[in-house]
């Protein structure tokens, strides 16, 4: 067995039988991880649906407290970001790696933008009390309880949702390295459509996000 760097674009690992054995066995890990991260975040979903069903109207008095139209800007910032990084896995397996960089590029100045804007939100709730646990001091806080427990899952699920964008925002340096380097070609385009793949479905999750937390 050679001991030389192999040319990932033209030669499959040596513990696989051919590039596409590779190209599936590593989609179906992506695919597998990404069940993992739709079961946590269903678990906080269930929990959200039945809390908000049990105090609705305290539920709709911790909706109000949201700016619906930042949620809504990032929520088309998240649907551009989601169309390019589409673009760039298709520029990938045609063996574009010019074009998929240019694309991944987008994609991640758009999840900076998303960042950005979460962080101007979450300041202005935290300036008012609204963080859990503030309100032991701050008299701005909301008084009531169970609204309190909305922002809990507010800040929980839309915290590690913009965890999950942080990761996403690394593995596309990570992809832009090697898009660089022309790493990829029609034959070796595994790691762009993994990383296409859990974009996509982070994307999912805000779109799920968005209606429940600051529409109804």
């Amino acid at each position: 067995m050679s001991t030389g760097k192999v040319d990932r674009r033209v030669e499959h690992s040596h513990h696989f039988d051919s590039m596409i054995q590779e190209h599936e066995a590593g989609k179906q890990g992506v695919w597998l991880f990404m069940a993992t991260e739709l079961m946590m975040f269903g678990a906080l979903f269930a929990g959200y649906f039945i809390y908000r069903t049990k105090y609705y109207d305290a539920w709709v008095e911790g909706g109000s407290l949201l700016d619906w139209k930042l949620g809504a800007f990032n929520t088309i910032v998240l649907l551009l970001s989601s169309f390019t990084m589409a673009q760039a896995v298709t520029d990938s397996m045609q063996g574009q790696n010019k074009k998929a960089f240019r694309n991944v590029v987008i994609t991640t100045a758009c999840a900076f933008i998303f960042m950005i804007v979460k962080y101007f939100e979450y300041s202005g709730k935290i300036h008012h009390g609204l963080f859990p646990g503030l309100g032991v001091w701050n008299p701005e806080a909301v008084e009531v309880a169970q609204t309190k427990l909305f922002m809990t899952f507010y800040f929980v699920m839309t915290g590690l949702h913009g965890i999950h964008i942080l990761v996403g925002i690394g593995l596309m340096v990570w992809l832009m390295k090697r898009l660089k380097n022309d790493e990829f070609s029609k034959d070796y385009y595994t790691s762009v459509e993994g990383v296409g793949l859990y974009w996509h479905i982070v994307d999912i999750i805000w779109i799920f996000l968005f209606p429940l937390m600051y529409l109804i």
